[in-house]
């Protein structure tokens, strides 16, 4: 069966007009189309990897350099939201200081975005998830040393640095009502997982 016989859209106009049309804004069709933080680090000093509730997954690699993102790249198999959210989220935390970077958020990923379709959303949660969690187990891991760790991002119920008692999900819904507490996971908010004891 030929690329036309099988539906496929090979060529950049269309597929830009398709994914306008759907509701990606300009930035969001560039980074589809460019990704520019495709690919892998050879000597990443943190890779992690996570699927989504949606079955995308991204693979996260981390160079890291006097405790700033030297460089981000990814390995996806997901949706233009999903590859659109992490290409700009790679953007968002190259050259910055662990710390800065820990304090990315879905928010600073959607206005850089400027748009993506509403049932998109949960792919910058997920692409944030990701990135934050490789970054917090690297710095878990290896608190400043040159070897890989290679870790899935836990899965499970979390808090956004909930104080004990705190009935609040890191969505900010009531625990046992957000989204991301209904689906075993947590939306990424500088989380702190509860493991189980």
């Amino acid at each position: 069966m030929g690329k036309e016989q099988a539906g496929q859209v090979r060529d950049t106009a269309t597929m830009r007009s398709m994914l306008r049309d759907a509701g990606y804004s300009d930035k969001a069709v560039s980074y589809y189309l460019e990704t520019p933080h495709l690919g892998i680090i050879e000597d990443a000093d943190q890779v992690s990897e996570m699927t989504g509730t949606c079955g995308d997954t991204i693979k996260v690699y981390l160079k890291i350099e006097n405790d700033c993102i030297a460089d981000v790249k990814y390995q996806i198999m997901g949706c233009p939201g999903s590859i659109s959210a992490a290409m700009a989220a790679g953007d968002l935390v190259r050259g910055k200081t662990i710390d800065e970077a820990l304090a990315l958020n879905d928010g600073d990923v959607f206005n850089f975005l400027e748009e993506i379709p509403v049932k998109k959303h949960h792919c910058i949660q997920l692409s944030v998830k990701a990135l934050l969690g490789a970054i917090q187990t690297y710095r878990d891991g290896n608190n400043g040393g040159d070897h890989v760790v290679q870790a899935g991002i836990p899965t499970g119920r979390g808090r956004h640095h909930a104080k004990d008692g705190d009935n609040t999900a890191c969505c900010g819904a009531q625990k046992g009502k957000g989204d991301c507490e209904a689906a075993g996971t947590c939306c990424a908010k500088a989380i702190t997982i509860e493991e189980p004891h």
